[in-house]
């Protein structure tokens, strides 16, 4: 038996009295090796030590999936994004070269993009925004001339979770925000510029007094990269709030200290003053559902909706105009139920009392 003992052996002695050598370095697995002067030993010991070296990614160099997202991010296409899209879109990527960069981007198939779908199964949004950013970078590959195929195109979006997604605010929901935030408060300010606006919340936390003229504002969405301008009618109620305030003078939403919020500051902002008025689960997206199921139910028919609520094409528009014309067509049912129940109700008369004795 040698003297010295390579690093990380050990030499034990079976309970058979068999001189056994395991190799085994800090806490790591045990591994049998041959004996001592066996002819493997030498390549055994490299193969155990090896094993333990902490694997190493290849470089990410030129025709890296790394390289391709740097590209990308340096592009036109990629600047055209709206500023919230590419900060999304930032964290997404910087994630996928952490855990990916080093691979050829040639080398990225259908079956790539789908396990990363797969890896994010658990939240859909997440998996949604994930296959976007793939997406949006893995087209502008194509017409880059880098890559002939694009292996995101049949790649499937996950499937939505059941529900309509953001929960619509109830009427008793406002009641119950007002009621803890009375007028005077930044809060019932809040509330009220979604609620009689419709905006976004990237558009509300904008909208300033200089979007407002003769009682209407005006205001370029930012999700149609400022290109379709909306106008909406500024309602006596909304009118009488901003002027109790607080409000700014660029920004009629402010925090604490008056100044503007980001929509993601404002977003945290406005959960928590939902929480504080016992609303769970609430959010500024939920307001402008209730803001077009209550236009709907005043009447207003789908271009209407679009105009005020700066959508296109009709599609969401009519989600509201026929659910409201479904609840009104079901109370003129009810009411015809009533009425032809009437005259029965009415001819049958009251059961004439029994004559005693």
């Amino acid at each position: 038996m040698p003297k010295k003992l390579p690093p990380f052996v050990t030499v034990e002695r079976s309970r058979h009295g068999k001189v056994v050598f395991y190799f085994r370095k800090d806490k790591g697995m045990r591994t049998r090796l041959p004996d001592f002067n066996a002819p493997t030993f030498d390549e055994k010991y490299l193969t155990a030590l090896a094993a333990t070296e902490p694997q190493k990614h290849a470089k990410a160099g030129a025709g890296s999936l790394a390289w391709l997202i740097t590209r990308y991010k340096d592009s036109g296409a990629y600047a055209a994004l709206s500023t919230a899209t590419r900060r999304q879109r930032d964290n997404i990527l910087k994630g996928v070269a952490t855990k990916a960069g080093h691979h050829p981007f040639k080398s990225i198939s259908r079956k790539s993009i789908i396990n990363g779908r797969e890896a994010r199964a658990t939240t859909p949004a997440q998996a949604r925004n994930y296959l976007d950013a793939m997406r949006g970078m893995f087209r502008w590959a194509v017409d880059a001339e880098l890559i002939s195929a694009d292996p995101t195109e049949t790649v499937k979006n996950p499937k939505r979770q059941d529900g309509d997604g953001f929960i619509a605010w109830s009427e008793d929901d406002v009641t119950a925000f007002e009621k803890r935030w009375q007028a005077g408060t930044k809060e019932r300010v809040w509330l009220h510029v979604l609620l009689y606006t419709g905006l976004r919340r990237g558009d509300a936390v904008r909208l300033g007094k200089q979007h407002i003229r003769d009682g209407v504002a005006t205001i370029k969405t930012e999700k149609s990269k400022f290109k379709m301008e909306v106008s909406i009618p500024i309602l006596p109620v909304l009118a009488e709030t901003l002027a109790t305030g607080p409000t700014g003078d660029l920004a009629l939403i402010v925090g604490g200290n008056r100044k503007p919020l980001t929509k993601e500051s404002f977003g945290n902002y406005f959960r928590v003053a939902c929480n504080e008025a016992g609303l769970k689960r609430r959010s500024a997206h939920g307001v402008r559902k209730i803001g077009a199921t209550r236009a709907a139910e005043a009447g207003a028919t789908d271009k209407e909706l679009d105009a005020l609520f700066g959508w296109e094409g009709g599609m969401m528009s009519k989600l509201y105009t026929q659910k409201a014309e479904r609840k009104q067509l079901a109370k003129q049912a009810s009411e015809k139920i009533e009425n032809a129940q009437r005259p029965h109700l009415v001819s049958a008369g009251p059961h004439p009392a029994k004559k005693l004795g």
